[in-house]
């Protein structure tokens, strides 16, 4: 029987790769993320090369409202599934906090951080039941270190360290897997989004060196995955070669 992960942000970027990685490997997945055209448009490539099943849920992990209502009439998209890839977030802006958008500070913490939290809930308890399961979640060198002008995005990924921390105390001894995977530069649409849609700004940040590309952190979400049973990768921080902190890249 085919093992089931469950992505969210999977129309792009990291999540779009985790699951092309998972596909190869023989996984039914359950796809979430806004886009719906995007998603179907993934979910009929993977079908043709790998022939994997695919469950396709077009929504904004924000509206609490239409998670419950999902949760309510589709209980058993959240029971039996192996792997949870907490990967959606993004960023909005780089200003100052002083001149910052508190509407978009909303965005950020109600996508990076309570979105994360509700989801989870719903996955987490028959993980526990069963006594198997991987968490993954989508963190960053944010959650490590501070940079300016991303104090809330920093804030929201410090959060998601915390919860995975604690997650893994309040599942120990269940069986339940808990790991947390914090790249540095991805060239993804994140910058894209933060600069909100100014694709000449967004192109600079990945200019003069070797950015990761989404396949590398999938490549590493699958490792993790892959590891024994009894081997729980609990935190992998890593950098493109030419970055050494949040701040310092060399660029050629």
């Amino acid at each position: 029987m085919a093992k089931t992960a469950f992505i969210t942000g999977a129309s792009s970027g990291i999540g779009e790769a985790t699951a092309r990685a998972l596909a190869a490997r023989g996984y039914h997945l359950i796809l979430v993320a806004r886009r719906a055209e995007r998603l179907d448009a993934l979910a009929d490539q993977l079908h043709t090369a790998h022939g994997t099943t695919s469950t396709v849920l077009p929504l904004d992990l924000r509206d609490t409202a239409a998670l419950r209502m999902i949760a309510t009439a589709h209980p058993d998209l959240f029971e039996n599934v192996d792997v949870l890839v907490n990967n959606a977030g993004l960023v909005r802006g780089t200003e100052p906090l002083h001149e910052g958008n508190p509407d978009e500070w909303d965005e950020v913490i109600d996508t990076n951080v309570k979105a994360l939290l509700r989801l989870t809930r719903l996955v987490v308890p028959d993980m526990v039941k069963r006594g198997s399961g991987h968490v993954i979640m989508l963190g960053s060198t944010a959650g490590h270190w501070v940079y300016p002008g991303g104090a809330v995005y920093c804030a929201s990924k410090h959060a998601v360290k915390a919860i995975t921390e604690g997650l893994r105390m309040d599942v120990h001894g269940s069986g339940v897997r808990v790991s947390s995977i914090d790249p540095g530069l991805v060239e993804t649409e994140f910058s894209e989004v933060r600069f909100r849609g100014d694709e000449d700004r967004a192109k600079k940040v990945y200019h003069g060196f070797h950015p990761f590309s989404p396949a590398d952190i999938a490549e590493t979400i699958v490792w993790c995955i892959e590891r024994p049973q009894h081997v729980n990768i609990q935190d992998i921080v890593l950098t493109p070669t030419a970055q050494a902190s949040v701040t310092m890249v060399k660029r050629t």
